[in-house]
């Protein structure tokens, strides 16, 4: 029988576990995954950065979108070949300590993971939260819309605890949503080209920085910006043991899913900049795709109604990056490497309940906190989560190549070594200062992996109290 049917582990100690706590419910096939992928990278980022790529680069704004899909696609290679070499939940962690077998190093890149995808949960909360008040005529109070967003992390998460199948059904139709919402700007945006319309079209090929950098920097700078748009394929790894089939599906499913979304951000910024001046797309009162409809079609009720979609869109983005986050904690728990008691799963909706509930309370909390210190909490938080994430897959391009030397007894994609390379490079570009990124997001990146050290000393002094010769990560070879 496989490993799906008797639920026992391979000989490298990875995989579903055995005795009292059941396996995670495979529930995904190739169009959930499909679907997963697609709403997980088109959410908050297509919705609110078109302008602001657009005040780096002028109306070249559809360059950086380019560089961002490369970047992602060189590293999503690295992805594949590890995700079908080792199908298990735990994802850029696992591959870390298969690759260095440095518990503390594991610990780190488990946190910076877990933390990006809390950045984006909580970036997207406030986004929502302000949205609610927009569409409602509410109070757009920095406390009303404070705990709107915590309101919204908590039904987020009773929607997890339903269980895989439940969130990944609702986010098909929030993806389906938000699609709606993107088509009708690209084809209302074309439309207007077509039609003669388009009285900025001249601006495609235009490059002006208004900071006054040349043009590689600032190309750099938007590229560091654009990236938070392109991140969530990565997230899909960790849904690895609740999807059937992983090694055939993952390499088509994830690839096709990049596709789709690098296309629609490439014709999204092309009509924002042929409809719209660059000025009014990095600074007007409206966000920057309800003028791009407005603009395309002055005569019709459309720019009221993306609000509402871009509400839909942002919650997805929510939506999967919490299913991300404690797939994560439960995927590292169930390996030692965290407390074992995040590695809890109901034995009837066969869901991670305790790393769920941990992480929607960090969830509101970053919401909270920087939501109370941060005029801007969404664009910093934003670009937090980029920066972690890029720091996270240049790790993730270096493990590959450094796990070639580990064999494993079945087919698995592989990449050709010079596209994790170029990935690990270019990663590491993005997230060095030279790039034009802002001072403030280092400053949260650096808090937050402060709080990882000292929840890391926490965690070993707790693991060598209770079971000081307790196994973690196996580095047998497959």
């Amino acid at each position: 029988m496989s490993e799906r049917d008797t639920g026992e582990r391979d000989i490298s100690g990875f995989g579903p576990p055995t005795g009292s706590q059941p396996a995670l419910k495979r529930a995904i096939g190739p169009k959930l995954l499909l679907l997963f992928i697609v709403g997980d990278i088109l959410g908050t980022g297509v919705y609110a950065l078109t302008g602001e790529v657009a005040a780096e680069v002028g109306g070249a704004a559809w360059v950086p979108f380019l560089v961002a899909f490369v970047v992602a696609t060189l590293t999503a290679f690295s992805y594949l070949e590890l995700v079908t070499k080792y199908p298990y939940a735990a994802g850029a962690a696992l591959y870390t300590h298969k690759a260095f077998g440095i518990h503390f190093f594991t610990f780190m890149v488990t946190f910076v993971v877990m933390c990006s995808g809390l950045t984006s949960a909580a970036t997207a909360s406030r986004a929502f939260a302000a949205n609610f008040s927009a569409a409602f005529g509410l109070s757009s109070g920095a406390g009303f819309v404070t705990t709107v967003a915590v309101i919204f992390l908590v039904v987020l998460a009773a929607v997890n605890l339903r269980g895989v199948g439940e969130s990944v059904k609702l986010n098909v139709v929030l993806t389906l949503v938000e699609l709606s919402g993107l088509l009708l700007v690209i084809v209302l945006g074309f439309y207007a080209i077509f039609g003669g319309n388009a009285s900025h079209l001249d601006q495609i090929v235009m490059f002006e920085s208004p900071s006054g950098k040349n043009a590689f920097l600032a190309v750099s700078a938007a590229t560091a910006l654009a990236f938070f748009a392109m991140v969530g394929f990565e997230d899909s790894v960790n849904m690895a043991e609740e999807t059937h089939d992983p090694v055939r599906v993952f390499p088509r499913t994830m690839l096709t899913g990049l596709g789709i979304t690098g296309l629609i951000y490439l014709l999204i910024s092309l009509c924002a900049v042929a409809l719209v001046p660059v000025g009014s797309l990095a600074g007007g009162d409206d966000p920057p795709l309800v003028q791009v409809v407005a603009a395309a079609a002055p005569d019709l009720p459309f720019d009221r109604l993306l609000p509402w979609i871009s509400m839909f869109a942002v919650a997805n983005s929510a939506l999967i990056n919490m299913l991300m986050a404690s797939r994560l904690l439960y995927g590292m728990a169930r390996q030692s490497v965290l407390p074992p008691v995040l590695g809890k799963v109901s034995h009837r909706r066969r869901a991670p309940y305790t790393a769920i509930l941990f992480t929607t309370l960090l969830g509101a909390a970053v919401s909270i906190v920087v939501g109370t210190i941060d005029s801007n909490a969404v664009s910093t938080l934003g670009g937090t989560t980029s920066l972690l994430l890029l720091a996270v897959f240049a790790v993730v391009n270096s493990a590959v190549l450094v796990l070639r030397r580990e064999k494993v007894e079945k087919d698995h994609f592989v990449a050709p070594t010079v596209i994790p390379v170029l990935g690990a490079v270019t990663c590491a570009w993005f997230v060095l200062p030279f790039s034009g990124r802002g001072a403030e997001q280092y400053a949260v990146a650096g808090a937050l992996l402060l709080v990882g050290v000292v929840l890391w000393l926490v965690t070993w002094l707790v693991n060598r109290r209770t079971t000081p010769r307790r196994r973690t990560f196996s580095r047998v070879r497959d």
